[in-house]
C-alpha cells in the first residue's frame, strides 16, 4: 500500500507559485523551491516531476483563477445589469494593478512572456485563458446590446477584444510604473468609448 503524502499539496503549490512569481522560471532552481516549501528535492520530484512540470501545475492553477475572477464579475444575470458588470470587471483589474506596489505583475503575463515562445504547454494554456476571457466579455457585451445600453450594430467580438486588450494592457503598464490614477483613467476611458445606443448617447460608464 502506498504511503499517504505527509504534506499539504495545495500549500506546496502556493509556495512554489510565490517563488516562480518572484524569480521567474529561468531564475528559479529546484533548490529554491525546496527551501520555499520545506520539502526535499526528492519529494518534490516524486510528487510533481521536474521544474517544468511543477511550473505547469502552478501556471494552470493561476490561469484557472484568472478565469474564475472574471466569471465572478461577469456572471450570468439580467441584461439590464450587463454594462454594470463590465464596468465592475474593468475597474477591478485597474484597482488590482494599482494595488500591486511591488510591481510583480500577473503570473499569466510573466509566464507567457518568458516561456510561450518555446513551451507549447504554456502557449496553449495562455491562449485558452485569453479565449475564455474573450468569451465572457463578448457575452456581457451582447447582453448590454440586447438591453439597449450598447449599439446593437457594433461587433461584440471586436469590442470584447478591445476590452481584453485594455485589461491586459493596464496590467503591463502598471508593472512599468504608471501611477494608479492613470490606470483608473485608462479603465474609465475604455468604458466611455464603448458605442452606446444612438438614442441614448450618454456614455457607457457607470
Amino acid at each position: 500500500m502506498a504511503r499517504p503524502r505527509a504534506f499539504d499539496e495545495g500549500r506546496v503549490l502556493e509556495r512554489a507559485r510565490e517563488q516562480f512569481w518572484e524569480t521567474g522560471f529561468a531564475g528559479t532552481r529546484m533548490d529554491d523551491i525546496a527551501r520555499a516549501t520545506g520539502l526535499g528535492k526528492g519529494s518534490l520530484y516524486g510528487a510533481f516531476g521536474d521544474k517544468g512540470a511543477l511550473f505547469h501545475r502552478v501556471f494552470d492553477g493561476w490561469c484557472a483563477a484568472v478565469v474564475e475572477v472574471a466569471e465572478g464579475r461577469l456572471a450570468d444575470g439580467p441584461d439590464a445589469e450587463a454594462l454594470d458588470r463590465l464596468s465592475s470587471y474593468v475597474h477591478l483589474m485597474a484597482e488590482n494593478t494599482a494595488a500591486d506596489t511591488a510591481r510583480r505583475g500577473c503570473l499569466l503575463a510573466k509566464g507567457t512572456a518568458e516561456l510561450a515562445q518555446h513551451d507549447p504547454a504554456v502557449a496553449a494554456r495562455s491562449a485558452a485563458t485569453m479565449t475564455s476571457l474573450l468569451a465572457l466579455l463578448r457575452k456581457e457585451i451582447g447582453a448590454a446590446q440586447r438591453h439597449g445600453d450598447l449599439d446593437s450594430a457594433a461587433d461584440p467580438e471586436r469590442l470584447a477584444a478591445l476590452l481584453l486588450t485594455v485589461v491586459r494592457g493596464i496590467e503591463a503598464v502598471g508593472k512599468a510604473g504608471l501611477d494608479p490614477e492613470t490606470l483608473r483613467g485608462v479603465a474609465d476611458t475604455a468604458l466611455a468609448v464603448l458605442p452606446t445606443t444612438p438614442s441614448r448617447g450618454d456614455g457607457a460608464t457607470t
